[in-house]
């Protein structure tokens, strides 16, 4: 930790890909930039998730797969600071820690990548698409059932390259990371909400931090998007009344406009044939409470047996 007058750098820990190296130094930059006093450094931390690349992420964990090693270090006071994409933190946070700032949404859509750049609409009959997403994948088949689902693992360059090698005709990857390479020019199309909704949290960052540490809450008090913060929250608040011990196909995306929270949560079975689907609104301040409430809408309507009858499929 920092501590006022001496020298000890602050250090944010981070996962190794293109992708979390961008997130990290953008927040070392940001910290740098309005304390020029203290100096930032990085510690590349290898996770689960980055280690086990040829098995889809639902039969290896899922949601935590990517920040359980971040937040021992953190726990373990290694490191001050985590940086992950939110959309890869579980709806749990271990006691001891808590999110210290989500800055500004970059682009929350999905996007489709594909030879020839043919919109999904385009895409001939029996094209192989690649995601190892059980959300995107469910919606996917929702939308174009006539379309072959193929997994794909790796970090986003090495998903972008697969397109090629692996004879794909089109992927689907969230339009964040993309922009933030700065490979906005590969995009195809960016795909409507109503066709694909977002994961919860997709395009927030997080940054985790301990909860007994007020000089490192202090310093990045500045990078906190309180509209941000009250969408996210709420679409997290959805996760966390939803989310068992399997891996369902769930999304969630929140918007404020004229000082409204509108929440349109999603639950669907893994071959996307049943999809319960509502929007609720209510106060920014409490898009929690909206965030639940939904959950509970989403639960009464048929999300309740979706959920039981994955979890009675992964425990077989």
């Amino acid at each position: 930790m920092i501590i006022s007058g001496n020298n000890q750098p602050v250090i944010i820990g981070t996962r190794g890909s293109q992708l979390a190296l961008w997130q990290a130094n953008w927040v070392k930059k940001a910290l740098e930039t309005k304390h020029p006093s203290i100096s930032v450094e990085l510690e590349i931390i290898k996770t689960k998730g980055d280690k086990i690349l040829d098995v889809p992420l639902a039969k290896v964990g899922g949601k935590g797969l990517f920040v359980k090693e971040i937040e021992e270090s953190l726990l373990n006071a290694r490191i001050d600071i985590a940086v992950h994409s939110m959309k890869d933190m579980p709806a749990d946070i271990p006691d001891g820690l808590c999110i210290g700032a989500i800055p500004k949404r970059e682009t929350p859509n999905d996007v489709l990548i594909s030879k020839n750049n043919l919109l999904l609409s385009e895409l001939a009959q029996g094209s192989c698409i690649g995601t190892s997403s059980l959300r995107r994948a469910s919606q996917l088949r929702h939308a174009r059932p006539d379309l072959s689902i193929l997994p794909l693992r790796g970090n986003l360059d090495t998903r972008i390259k697969k397109l090629e090698t692996e004879n794909l005709d089109g992927i689907i990857l969230a339009a964040a990371g993309i922009k933030r390479l700065g490979l906005e020019n590969q995009i195809t199309e960016y795909l409507d909400t109503g066709i694909m909704l977002p994961a919860v949290g997709q395009g927030a960052l997080c940054i985790e931090i301990r909860e007994n540490d007020p000089e490192i809450f202090h310093l990045l008090s500045h990078l906190n998007h309180q509209k941000t913060n009250y969408v996210v929250q709420g679409e997290r608040a959805f996760l966390h009344r939803l989310e068992g011990g399997c891996q369902v196909p769930i999304a969630a995306f929140g918007t404020i406009e004229n000082n409204t929270f509108s929440l349109t949560g999603l639950v669907a079975d893994i071959e996307g044939t049943k999809i319960i689907k509502e929007t609720l609104s209510g106060q920014p301040t409490a898009s929690e409470k909206t965030g639940l409430a939904l959950a509970e809408r989403l639960l009464s309507k048929g999300a309740k047996k979706i959920l039981e009858d994955l979890k009675n499929d992964e425990n077989k």
